[in-house]
């Protein structure tokens, strides 16, 4: 029933909005296609900010950064009781979606889903957000030059994320 429903709310909004258009006279064609060049123009905008952070993330990758600050990062980790082999979702997941969940599949892949670490893999992943390229997106979209306190209050709910993540793994599991 669920899957009918969800099917079909896509076309139904759509002809939603063309009957509105049909009520008030108005051409839902052009509507829709100068919808479509603001959305590209957007994304024009966005790319170089997007290239950019994904090229981070793979020169992290490549040149080895990331075991280092693996590495550097696993006494406070232990201190704060997330497995140290979280290290890189951890660093990865504020910049990059897509290379978070790749890397949360080899956690899984490696670990098993069932484990401690594949358990607080998924439910961090479910918590927290990829603060950098929302930040990114959402004031290049809005032509937003002066963050003031944005990225620290963003970092700050990503590392609260990390953390009871890892503690309700541990209570409820």
């Amino acid at each position: 029933m669920v899957q009918i429903l969800s099917a079909a709310l896509a076309p139904a909004l759509m002809l939603m909005l063309f009957g509105l258009c049909l009520g008030k006279e108005q051409d839902a064609f052009s509507l829709l296609t100068q919808g479509a060049a603001d959305g590209l123009r957007t994304a024009v905008r966005l790319a170089p900010t997007l290239i950019a952070l994904m090229t981070l993330v793979t020169m992290l990758r490549a040149s080895g950064a990331m075991t280092l600050l693996e590495n550097l990062l696993a006494p406070a980790l232990r201190l704060l009781g997330i497995p140290r082999e979280l290290a890189p979702l951890l660093l990865i997941r504020p910049i990059s979606g897509s290379a978070a969940l790749a890397i949360g599949a080899e956690l899984m892949a490696f670990h098993g889903p069932d484990s401690l670490i594949g358990r607080t893999t998924a439910v961090t992943l479910g918590s927290t957000e990829t603060t950098l390229y929302a930040l990114s997106v959402y004031f290049g979209a809005a032509g937003v030059e002066k963050s003031r306190y944005t990225l620290p209050a963003a970092l700050i709910a990503d590392l609260t994320g990390f953390l009871m993540a890892s503690l309700s793994v541990r209570l409820f599991f």
